[in-house]
């Protein structure tokens, strides 16, 4: 409802300060496209149209919108079609998620598509989908023509990986993996923004914080031993000392 994203994005603004304020019409999740919102706005699209008309028109930040190439299938003259009804409604900037909503985040990302929206709006479009390093970050570039690129997934547990990518498009020297106590500092660090500010019960907070570990630690040796671990935890007392003890008695050796 084009009023009720107004209402909300208003208090958004009346409390935090913001750069530009993004619609999100691309989210796969079932429970979302159930109720009209997220990807189903590409079915939608009129809904999508006047929501970005009815914020563009009354934000003083710019509004963008985030699509996919598709809902049930890739159809790049569809998805043209919707980007540039976007610009048309006030979007200033587009990001495109290369897959459809059918597809979640299986399969190939569609290149292709992207770089047909690219072509068709004249706002800046940026590219996303399986972008996890600086290789794959140039490819999305140089294979859509994008203005930038969008990282999601690939920043869960790698906080590390803008830097990565920025160097690596500068033509830097690949850089080394990130010694595993620096990522023991950050993911500490990660889990007690969790435990303070994370609006679930203390159960909760702990079971969310399980797969923060994971992905922190994913790819390092000892991999399977962490993941039984972690699960054994109860408390957030319980994790960090276990966080420590991994670390400290290199338990991460083995078992990858």
């Amino acid at each position: 409802d084009p009023e009720m994203m107004l209402k909300a994005s208003r208090k958004i603004l009346d409390i935090a300060k913001v750069s530009f304020l993004d619609v999100n019409a691309a989210c796969p999740a079932k429970k979302v496209v159930k109720k009209g919102a997220g990807a189903y706005l590409l079915v939608n699209d009129q809904d999508l149209f006047s929501i970005i008309k009815k914020l563009a028109l009354s934000l003083p930040v710019p509004v963008t919108v985030k699509i996919r190439v598709g809902y049930e299938k890739r159809d790049p003259e569809a998805i043209a079609k919707i980007a540039r009804g976007c610009q048309e409604s006030g979007a200033s900037a587009i990001f495109v998620h290369g897959r459809t909503r059918s597809e979640g985040y299986a399969g190939t990302v569609d290149y292709d598509s992207i770089r047909v929206v690219k072509e068709t709006v004249k706002i800046p479009v940026f590219a996303s989908g399986n972008i996890f390093n600086g290789a794959l970050a140039e490819k999305a570039i140089k294979a859509t023509g994008c203005d930038g690129i969008l990282v999601a997934r690939g920043a869960l547990g790698n906080p590390w990986i803008f830097e990565e990518i920025a160097g690596y498009l500068k033509g830097e020297t690949t850089p080394q993996p990130v010694d595993i106590e620096i990522k023991k500092s950050v993911l500490i660090k990660h889990l007690s923004y969790i435990m303070e500010y994370k609006d679930l019960t203390p159960s909760g907070k702990v079971g969310y914080m399980r797969k923060f570990v994971m992905w922190y630690l994913k790819g390092v040796p000892g991999a399977k031993r962490i993941r039984e671990k972690t699960c054994s935890a109860r408390t957030f007392d319980e994790l960090i000392e276990l966080v420590n003890t991994m670390v400290a008695e290199k338990l991460l050796v083995g078992d990858v």
